[in-house]
């Protein structure tokens, strides 16, 4: 196999050295014709504006170095194109369909040295010579501008943007990248890569997501840079007064996104590159996870210590042992001689299963192997520069690729789950994809093989290699749509690009059982949701090595209240199930599972919500309280919703906690007590971790079940907890199907009125149900908390009821 070094290597440099100023150096003396960045930097001096013209809704400028064109997407959102050629290919792996084809008004004006180009809410301001852009408001006050001095530089290999960086401006999101919540005064790298046992200082990880969220003074706006090359992001770890981002090659091609509110940021991002399709209720339960659990009887004894030790759980896991030599879409039948059956089994006992199928397939000496002949024949495999299959390394042995930019391949990787799904397996897990390859310096493809792609024609690894994860989720998401039309797919991903979230939920990779790994589980989490990334969890008790007792049981604590809540441990670590470590242990870790069961009407209506807005289900605190700004560098506390607070035990020493939130009404969530906003003098006992509720929450409640497939009994509980702004709502369906698209779900909303500051009085009232999905419940209990005393009259549906109990030592009022 033949690799063009000198290449390979210049992409390296300009990866590693982009953010620490040794770019135009070290490229001129790699390359003697000069590229990238060393163009770049040559080329920046020369970029002004020599024309222009005004088409609808756009701004179209003739520059020195190219075609620079600004789009109003929306009276919001812009969209900056750069190129040195006209090639008049728009294509995106990223932006739904449609989503960017320009809607907002443009009014342009020429004043000689500038341009002024305004929609209804956003004005931009051109500079001619050098050319130089900004973005103002409506009070034409900066939102974010090109850095004076540092103008845009394009080249014929790369580019580079600079723009001002206010002292008191914090940047957020690209996804899964180590380190703390805010990313300034830090610098990444884009590049997917299989990072095992990655650290707090490790980068590049598994993701590209080149998409971050600026807050200054409860002001918010977004800016997503649309290029799959190895890109990078300096948040002012090389320049104090500027931050700059960039990339390997390809199209300048990134979106304006304003605010101000950073919801509004969010959902508008989501709206370019699509939303998280709602997922089945029973994947946002517990999950159970090892590489790996087998033989049959292994899995038998793990779904029955479950169901005996009464600790709810809906999901098992099949690492890769379940294979035949390791080979997807196999099954190892002296592992597994019953497969089919277990499947059953587990399915009666309310377990669903989710297999894994990496993205390679193995190449045999011999044909035999199902997926590679038929891969083989239909020539849907990945090519070498020379036009030859490109054969890696991976758990198999020698390995092959399917060319998942290629629509054709993408369907007839779909048809592979057939056998696995006619069995009843549920969901399916698609590792390895960045893609990672073994004994090889670089970990993966080498940067000339050539991909076929969807927009026609070819392109190379260096182009490709951060959104072909993100392609093979793509690949099994819609085979698996083809082949059960009306059930919701379940897809897990761990290397995907920028709108992976319309394919796969995700995790955070192969993380490490250490004190360490479970507190960057918060920033991680937290960044990855306000990448449009809403569905994520890390590996519960850490991947790599084995977690101590306490360790993992606040970890189990911390876990309850991640979108996706998933156990998983390596092979030859420890187990790592719940009953592990004692009854003490067991006992706790269960009563944070139960609690996370109680609440699924909560998170079932979050994650509808993310699936219609894009909102997170994990946010920071700043996302619902944008003026609360001594917390937008805090990752120790987060929302979980709108209406939780949690504050995790994040440390290993008996040092008191202090929880803090902001100013208003708050409950302990535990106690229904109201908060005093009295900082703690004692450590956090072991089996406690602070939850505040937000004053004026309705939170809905389910009476506890083993697994969502047990339809629960007794009412629905409905906690009340006063306070400004008081409301909640409910969201319900099958919580399997897509019949909700045709108007068979229950929305409810609820909102409570308090008659003055010491609650003489409270009403909570229903509104009208929405969708014809009868739900479960027949009856609500409806629990007001903070009650000074026992109510002298209550009344339900305006008539006096004596169906209530008071609770003076929680001081709650609850009403069936």
């Amino acid at each position: 196999m033949k690799t063009n070094w000198p290449t390979v290597l210049a992409g390296l440099i300009w990866g590693l050295c982009a953010t620490a100023g040794c770019v135009a150096k070290t490229q001129a003396q790699s390359l003697p014709g000069g590229s990238g960045a060393a163009a770049v930097s040559a080329a920046a001096a020369a970029v002004r504006v020599t024309g222009w013209t005004a088409p609808p809704h756009a701004l179209v400028l003739t520059t020195t170095e190219g075609i620079v064109s600004i789009r109003a997407v929306s009276d919001h959102v812009l969209r900056v194109r750069a190129s040195r050629e006209v090639t008049g290919k728009d294509f995106s792996w990223a932006v739904v369909a449609g989503a960017n084809r320009p809607k907002g008004t443009l009014t342009v004006k020429d004043t000689g040295s500038a341009l002024l180009a305004d929609t209804s809410d956003v004005h931009v301001r051109i500079e001619k010579n050098p050319l130089r852009i900004a973005f103002l408001d409506k009070a034409d006050r900066v939102i974010s501008e090109d850095a004076p001095g540092r103008p845009l530089s394009l080249g014929p290999r790369g580019f580079r943007v600079e723009r001002t960086m206010p002292d008191d401006e914090h940047y957020y999101g690209l996804g899964d990248k180590a380190g703390p919540l805010d990313r300034r005064e830090m610098a990444f790298t884009n590049w997917n890569t299989d990072a095992y046992a990655w650290q707090e200082s490790t980068d590049p990880l598994y993701k590209s997501i080149p998409f971050f969220l600026a807050m200054r003074h409860g002001r918010a706006h977004g800016i997503f840079l649309d290029n799959t090359w190895r890109s990078w992001f300096d948040f002012g770890k090389t320049a104090r007064d500027a931050y700059a981002f960039g990339a390997d090659g390809g199209e300048l091609d990134y979106y304006f996104i304003d605010g101000p509110a950073p919801k509004a940021v969010l959902e508008r991002y989501a709206d370019l590159t699509g939303k998280t399709p709602l997922p089945p209720l029973w994947s946002l339960g517990y999950q159970q996870c090892r590489y790996s659990y087998f033989p049959e009887a292994r899995v038998y004894q793990v779904a029955k210590t479950f169901r005996d030790s009464k600790i709810p759980a809906d999901v098992i896991y099949l690492d890769i042992d379940y294979q035949k030599d390791n080979r997807p879409f196999t099954i190892d039948r002296q592992r597994f001689p019953h497969f089919e059956q277990m499947i059953k089994d587990l399915g009666r006992q309310g377990f669903k299963v989710i297999a894994i199928t990496d993205l390679h397939l193995a190449k045999p000496a011999e044909p035999g192997y199902k997926p590679y002949d038929e891969g083989a024949a239909a020539n849907s495999f990945v090519h070498n520069a020379d036009g030859s299959v490109y054969v890696g390394k991976v758990w198999p042995g020698a390995s092959v690729f399917p060319d998942f930019t290629w629509a054709p391949a993408r369907a007839w990787w779909g048809t592979l789950y057939a056998d696995f799904v006619g069995m009843g397996v549920a969901g399916f897990w698609n590792d390895m994809n960045e893609p990672s390859i073994f004994d090889v310096p670089s970990k993966t493809m080498p940067l000339d093989v050539v991909h076929r792609v969807d927009a026609g024609g070819t392109a190379t690894h260096r182009e490709i290699h951060n959104v072909f994860g993100m392609q093979n989720s793509r690949a099994t998401y819609d085979g698996l749509l083809k082949l059960q039309p009306d059930r919701r797919p379940v897809v897990l991903t761990r290397a995907t690009y920028a709108g992976g979230q319309r394919f796969a939920a995700s995790w955070t990779g192969d993380n490490t059982s250490t004190w360490n790994h479970y507190r960057l589980s918060v920033p991680t989490l937290l960044n990855l949701g306000l990448s449009g990334y809403p569905l994520v969890g890390d590996d519960i008790g850490g991947f790599r090595k084995s977690p101590p007792p306490d360790l993992l049981t606040r970890w189990f604590e911390l876990g309850s209240f991640n979108p996706i809540f998933r156990d998983h441990s390596e092979k030859g670590t420890l187990d790592q199930e719940p009953w592990v470590h004692g009854p003490k242990h067991e006992a706790i870790r269960r009563r944070f599972i139960e609690a996370r069961y109680r609440l699924l009407p909560y998170i079932y209506t979050l994650a509808e919500e993310a699936a219609r807005t894009g909102l997170p289900l994990m946010r920071p605190v700043w996302l619902e309280a944008p003026e609360a700004e001594a917390f937008y560098t805090n990752d120790r506390v987060f929302m979980f919703g709108a209406d939780l607070l949690v504050e995790p035990k994040l440390d290993e020493t008996v040092d008191p906690d202090e929880p803090s939130a902001p100013a208003g009404v708050w409950y302990d969530y535990w106690t229904g007590q109201r908060w005093t906003g009295a900082k703690k003098k004692t450590p956090t006992a072991l089996d406690e971790m602070p939850v505040l509720v937000r004053g004026g929450a309705i939170i809905p409640h389910q009476p506890l079940v083993q697994s969502t497939s047990e339809t629960p009994k007794g009412p629905l509980e409905l906690r009340v907890y006063p306070g400004a702004d008081c409301r909640g709502s409910l969201y319900l369906d099958d919580g399997a199907s897509f019949k909700y698209q045709k108007g068979e779900f229950l929305r409810l909303g609820f909102s409570c009125q308090q008659d003055g500051e010491a609650g003489k009085s409270i009403s909570v009232k229903t509104n009208a149900a929405e969708g014809s999905f009868t739900p479960w419940f027949q009856s609500l209990a409806v629990v007001v908390h903070g009650a000074p005393s026992a109510p002298k009259q209550v009344t339900a549906g305006g008539e006096p009821s004596r169906n209530f109990r008071y609770d003076k030592a929680k001081k709650t009022v609850t009403v069936t």
